[in-house]
């Protein structure tokens, strides 16, 4: 996995953690991604896609491209027979297909084809699992909160156990998102990460204020995936 952030940097968002938990019964859990999917369905809705076009274009037009065949196997024209033809259009959907497959197994182009909706959902998908495994249920009042960065796809997730989602609006987390990603873009990400724990401090702060017998329930440490 790439390394996004150093130690100290580290060290910035674990304070910024504790520094907000001080004012809060809440628990926040901070996590970056290198990325939330490999979107293989997706290269191969594209492979498959272009492997079909090129049988297809083959299909309508075989005669051009058979006698550019025959001029560079050596420039004699063949009689292609209805079999020859057919296995021709199946070898080129097979070459298009693996090609299409090679080509988008570089991470720049997969991820800039796989359409917006999908790298959301897939995000927000991955933020909910790992919210389930490192946060959800795993605090005494069920105050916990996962800021998930997926870094491959530029999306940011914000997900509240049960308690805290039933009183604070989506639009609430959208405030501290937008925060968070104005440092980020900036290619601030420590600060970024910072920035958003601190918004969502003071959410939690409102409404869960810290008791006296409160404990640190959660690693304040950001968790790298």
């Amino acid at each position: 996995m790439a390394r996004y952030i150093d130690e100290a940097q580290n060290r910035t968002v674990s304070a910024a953690v504790a520094e907000a938990e001080a004012l809060t019964s809440g628990e926040i859990v901070t996590v970056l991604a290198d990325r939330s999917d490999g979107y293989s369905d997706v290269v191969l809705v594209y492979a498959a896609a272009i492997g079909f076009t090129a049988m297809s274009i083959f299909a309508a037009f075989p005669k051009p491209l058979l006698d550019a065949w025959d001029e560079l196997s050596g420039g004699w024209l063949t009689e292609w027979t209805t079999g020859e033809t057919a296995s021709m259009t199946i070898a080129l959907g097979l070459i298009a297909f693996a090609a299409s497959w090679a080509l988008l197994s570089w991470d720049a182009l997969r991820f800039a084809l796989t359409p917006s909706p999908i790298k959301q959902a897939r995000v927000r998908d991955a933020a909910v699992k790992h919210f389930k495994v490192g946060a959800e249920r795993r605090t005494h009042g069920r105050t916990g909160v996962l800021l998930y960065l997926s870094m491959r796809e530029h999306r940011a997730e914000i997900v509240a156990d049960e308690p805290i989602a039933a009183i604070v609006p989506a639009e609430v987390w959208g405030e501290a998102m937008a925060d968070m990603l104005v440092e980020i873009r900036k290619g601030h990400l420590a600060e970024g990460l910072a920035a958003g724990v601190r918004d969502v401090g003071k959410v939690l702060a409102e409404h869960f204020p810290r008791g006296e017998h409160d404990e640190n329930e959660l690693p304040d440490r950001l968790i790298e995936v």
